[in-house]
C-alpha cells in the first residue's frame, strides 16, 4: 500500500489554496456590496412662497396718574370710554373690543440721595383694549390713526400690530412637498450629468419653516415666525438621499 503520509503536504497545500480562493471571492463580493452601498447622492431642495397675513392683533393702552387713587381711576374710566367710542365709530364691532385688566402702580417720591421714599405721592393706572380681526387693512389703519385721540385728551399708547397667517398648517404640508420635488429634480439633473440615474429614496429630512418679512434672507436653525409684517415669505427646506444606479 502506498504511504499516505507522502501526500499530506500536497493535500494541505490544496486545502490552503482553496481556502484562499474562496476567501478572496467572498471578500470581493463583500467589497462590491460596500461600494454599492456608498453610491448615494444627498441633495437639498427648497420652496418659497409669499403670503399675506389674514389675522391681525392690535393693542392700545391709556394711562392716567393722580395723587388720589379714586381720581386716577375716574380719569382712566373716562379715557377708556373715549377709546372704545372712537373704535366703534371707526367701524369695529363692540364685541371685538376686549378690555385688558387694570394695572395699578404706586408712585413714590425720590429723596435727595436718589432713592425712592416709602411714602406714596400718587398712583398710575393703566388699561387697554385688544382687538383680533380678519379685517387686516382696517385695523392696520386704525392702529396708525388712533393717536388722534391725543387731541381729545386721551393719553393713548398704540402698540405695533401682530400679523398672523391662520392657514399655516395646510400650507406647511404643501411647501414641504414642493421642497421635496425640487430636491428630487436637482438629484436627477446631477446624476444625468455624470451618466447615472437616481434609484430608491434612502432618507428624507424636513427642515424647519422660515417665516420672514417679504424679501428677507434671514434664517435660523430653530425657525423664524415673523409677526411684524403684513407680507411674509415662507420658506421650506428638504434634504433627500437617493441611491445612484
Amino acid at each position: 500500500m502506498p504511504d499516505t503520509r507522502s501526500y499530506q503536504p500536497l493535500l494541505s497545500a490544496l486545502v490552503i489554496g482553496l481556502a484562499i480562493v474562496i476567501a478572496a471571492a467572498l471578500g470581493a463580493r463583500a467589497l462590491e456590496r460596500v461600494k454599492a452601498s456608498q453610491q448615494t447622492i444627498t441633495v437639498t431642495g427648497s420652496a418659497r412662497k409669499q403670503i399675506t397675513s389674514d389675522l391681525i392683533i392690535w393693542r392700545g393702552y391709556v394711562a392716567y396718574q393722580a395723587s388720589d387713587l379714586q381720581q386716577a381711576y375716574a380719569d382712566l374710566k373716562g379715557g377708556m370710554a373715549k377709546l372704545k367710542a372712537y373704535l366703534i365709530e371707526k367701524g369695529i364691532p363692540a364685541d371685538q373690543i376686549v378690555e385688558t385688566s387694570i394695572s395699578t402702580q404706586a408712585l413714590h417720591p425720590v429723596g435727595e440721595q436718589g432713592m425712592e421714599l416709602s411714602e406714596i405721592a400718587g398712583y398710575r393706572l393703566q388699561q387697554g383694549v385688544e382687538i383680533r380681526s380678519s379685517d387686516v387693512d382696517r385695523i392696520t389703519r386704525i392702529s396708525r390713526e388712533s393717536t388722534e385721540l391725543i387731541n381729545q385728551g386721551v393719553a393713548l399708547e398704540s402698540q405695533q400690530p401682530q400679523y398672523l397667517y391662520t392657514k399655516l398648517g395646510d400650507l406647511k404640508v404643501e411647501m414641504q412637498a414642493e421642497a421635496a420635488k425640487d430636491a428630487k429634480e436637482r438629484a436627477e439633473r446631477i446624476s444625468q450629468a455624470v451618466g447615472s440615474k437616481i434609484g430608491k429614496l434612502r432618507s428624507a429630512r424636513m427642515g424647519v419653516l422660515q417665516i420672514t418679512p417679504a424679501f428677507s434672507n434671514e434664517v435660523s436653525d430653530y425657525g423664524i415666525n415673523d409677526q411684524s409684517s403684513l407680507q411674509k415669505d415662507i420658506t421650506a427646506v428638504t434634504t433627500l438621499e437617493f441611491e445612484v444606479e
